[in-house]
């Protein structure tokens, strides 16, 4: 089995899905995740700083995604059209995605630490979204609201898409941004 590289990190994700799934996240050590995945404890260490974070391994690629999307936006866009775009781009990414997703956001639901986690996480993301509208040239306020608002249509969209996925991914955010331009409408 191997005990590095990309397939060892994936195995361990698999692994700790699996057994926060069974024992729970609290009852499940970072020794019980690398034996499951066939790797050495050492090596869980190698590619995760600690067990909340192997369930977390695949947002930086999420977030490198999104920010390129913002980037490569057509200049004149309004920074909310921007955002849906971007998310919109990473519907492959998702889809591909969605079993293993679907059991992360359960396991991530029961649990106080990873769900502290998440909420950091999706802060982040905010962050660099906003980041890249002030480099398209959007005002740092405008910016700092829309990618926080758009992160959080995004977390709406996502919650839906895994309890129903009959409607895809991309229909949910659609209905989101929606929602959301229509809170913020007279």
């Amino acid at each position: 089995m191997p005990r590095s590289g990309h397939e060892a990190r994936e195995r361990l994700e698999v692994a700790a899905l699996e057994l926060y799934r069974q024992r729970g996240f609290d009852r499940t050590t970072t020794a019980q995740i690398a034996e499951r995945a066939g790797v050495t404890e050492r090596t869980f260490f190698h590619h995760f700083p600690d067990k909340r974070e192997v369930l977390f391994g695949r947002e930086e690629r999420l977030r490198g995604l999104l920010v390129a999307a913002v980037h490569d936006a057509p200049g004149e866009s309004a920074p909310l059209d921007v955002l849906l775009g971007a998310f919109r781009s990473i519907d492959g990414f998702m889809e591909e995605g969605w079993s293993y997703a679907q059991l992360r956001n359960g396991v991530i639901a029961a649990a106080p630490a990873l769900r502290e986690r998440e909420a950091a996480k999706l802060s982040m993301l905010a962050d660099a979204l906003a980041s890249a509208l002030v480099e398209r040239g959007t005002p740092t306020r405008r910016a700092t609201l829309a990618a926080h608002a758009a992160v959080a249509a995004f977390t709406v969209a996502a919650l839906a898409w895994y309890r129903d996925p009959s409607l895809s991914l991309g229909v949910q955010l659609v209905q989101a941004f929606d929602d959301l331009r229509g809170a913020c409408a007279p």
